[in-house]
């Protein structure tokens, strides 16, 4: 499973490419209005220190305008990404991307329904939003699971990226049911290190180490 940051703080990005599992970015408007930047001026910085897909969202809200919106992000680099909403607008605009050669990402993923509609319009990923569903009362690791039996069922290309990540539970979950991404903040990342007897055993071997020098 490939593990995508979801974030728009460069800092972030830059720390956790050192630890050489990062494959790609998500921003969405309200990551990039939290940086205080143009959308434009941080996706090219992104791009710079990931070689790998960055998701960039459309604001737009008609299909004529996502796709004037989208054409225009997908110059900014050839690992762009188009983010598109999965309102009828979004999935028309997808189609036209498709049709382009430009690589989309559907957002806003709620149900099989709507992960079917993403794939028959080509959509290079969906992204169904697991820790919101959870939030409501829902299933969001069974959305998961069940369209990644519909992918396989009719072999859509689409790929599975497993959003609204909340905790290192999610990223586990998602592993095992074949998500084929999860996108995950900064902070859910780090926790993925996290074992407390890793911290306990590491702990006594330096101990057991010192006293060896000590003798």
């Amino acid at each position: 499973m490939k593990f995508f940051l979801d974030t728009g703080i460069v800092e972030e990005i830059r720390e956790a490419a050192k630890w050489g599992f990062v494959d790609g970015v998500t921003t969405n408007p309200s990551l990039i209005a939290q940086t205080g930047r143009s959308q434009s001026e941080v996706i090219k910085e992104i791009c710079d220190i990931i070689d790998g897909p960055i998701s960039a969202e459309v604001i737009s809200t008609t299909t004529e305008e996502m796709i004037q919106e989208g054409q225009e992000l997908a110059k900014i680099h050839p690992n762009v990404v188009i983010k598109l909403p999965l309102t009828e607008d979004g999935i028309a605009a997808c189609k036209v991307f498709s049709s382009e050669g430009i690589k989309t990402n559907v957002t806003l993923c709620f149900s099989v329904n709507q992960a079917l509609l993403a794939a028959k319009n080509g959509a290079t990923y969906i992204s169904p939003f697991v820790g919101r569903l959870d939030d409501i009362g829902h299933d969001g690791m069974g959305l998961i699971q069940e369209i990644r039996a519909l992918y396989d069922n009719y072999g859509f290309n689409t790929q599975i990226l497993a959003a609204s990540i909340r905790h290192s539970q999610h990223v586990r979950d998602a592993a095992l049911v074949g998500s084929d991404v999860a996108t995950m903040p900064y902070k859910v990342m780090k926790l993925l290190f996290k074992h407390p007897l890793t911290d306990i055993g590491l702990e006594k071997f330096l101990a057991d180490h010192q006293k060896s020098l000590n003798k």
